[in-house]
């Protein structure tokens, strides 16, 4: 039992990586199929806004949501519009454009992007006489170079250099222009910058608004304001809000729950139990699982220029989290300490008490 215990944050992770893996092949697969971007997107945040608010009343035996002021609105919206909105519009139509296996792949350079814009606001700490510091600074450039690579040195095929199998014509259709892979792995940076920003973002809304989950409802529920908005200006067809398929229904409500709604709040039970350098661990699976599953369910095309690209961010990745390793141990032992010194300040002044009571119970003159 105890083992088993041991191994539900790495389950849970694992569990995590294979939705967001399912949702970016069956989100590619849809759009391509006639979606619109901006509809999914609107429909997976309604959708997990229905099912987070009922979820945090039952879960708390009451109606206790979190009042918002006029700050904590405002930052709301904010991360809301960044992390929500834009972030999820830019995203999808890069995967329109480009590929699943790029849209999973380009996420690997979140954190260490999440990582310089934390230094360059003074969130990071880095010191350059550490060896660890100076991975920080290798790992990210290395994952900047290695998405670079990945965007503008396709290189030869290597992988369904000729799609043959009907499901693939039927997915793929005729995206095979450069610049349409061009703008769609911008539309994908671009999305990480926003994600990056959203993350960094975290830190000074926690701070202001600690309740988590009532902040998760908010967030869903404003970005399900926002992206109605967005695509009541930019989709003029009617009929494009209509889902037309079970497949299109499935599709978003698998993602608005799963990946929006349920995801949240089991990484945040597994950031609580490990700490958000594991969890971080597993954001290389996901690009593992949708590279193979769409080169061999859609045929996607594999580059060379993307497989060394890809390589590159992976290891990027690892070595800036082999640098943050250092930084959540310090952070460990200063907590151990400050703990060790409570519980002997504690120690003295009980002693100290206990002495003083029985220096009263003492006669102060003795025969």
């Amino acid at each position: 039992m105890g083992k088993f215990e041991e191994y539900k944050p790495a389950m849970a992770m694992i569990g995590i990586q294979m939705c967001y893996a399912g949702v970016t092949l069956s989100a590619r697969a849809t759009m391509v199929n006639g979606l619109s971007p901006r509809v999914f997107i609107l429909y997976r945040q309604a959708f997990a806004t229905i099912f987070i608010f009922p979820f945090l009343y039952f879960s708390r035996g009451k109606p206790k949501i979190s009042s918002l002021d006029l700050k904590s609105f405002s930052l709301i919206f904010l991360v809301s519009l960044v992390g929500i909105t834009i972030n999820q519009n830019l995203y999808l139509e890069g995967l329109y454009l480009a590929s699943s296996a790029m849209g999973s792949a380009v996420g690997n350079i979140i954190p260490a992007i999440t990582f310089l814009i934390s230094f360059l606001a003074g969130y990071e700490k880095v010191n350059l006489r550490d060896k660890r510091g100076l991975a920080k600074i290798a790992g990210t450039i290395l994952c900047v170079a290695g998405a670079t690579s990945m965007t503008l040195l396709r290189g030869p095929k290597i992988l369904n250099s000729e799609s043959t199998l009907p499901v693939a014509n039927a997915v793929l259709g005729d995206l095979k222009d450069q610049n349409m892979w061009l703008f769609g792995c911008l539309f994908l940076f671009s999305s990480t910058l926003c994600w990056s920003f959203w993350l960094t973002l975290q830190v000074p809304i926690s701070a202001y608004y600690p309740d988590h989950l009532s902040l998760s409802a908010w967030m869903c529920l404003f970005g399900t304001i926002q992206c109605a908005v967005v695509t009541f200006f930019l989709e003029k067809d009617p009929n494009a809000w209509i889902l037309h398929s079970y497949s299109e229904f499935a599709t978003c409500l698998y993602a608005g729950v799963g990946a929006s709604a349920l995801s949240f709040t089991v990484q945040a039970w597994a950031i609580s139990k490990r700490g958000p350098v594991f969890s971080a661990l597993f954001n290389p699976l996901c690009t593992v699982i949708v590279t193979i599953l769409a080169a061999l369910f859609f045929q996607e095309e594999i580059y060379i220029g993307s497989l060394l690209g890809g390589l590159g961010v992976i290891m990027g990745l690892y070595i800036v989290l082999w640098g943050k390793a250092k930084d959540l141990m310090m952070n460990e032992e200063q907590r151990d300490s400050e703990n060790d010194s409570d519980v002997k300040i504690h120690n003295e002044d009980f002693s100290n008490t206990k002495n003083c009571n029985r220096d009263l119970e003492d006669p102060l003159l003795s025969k």
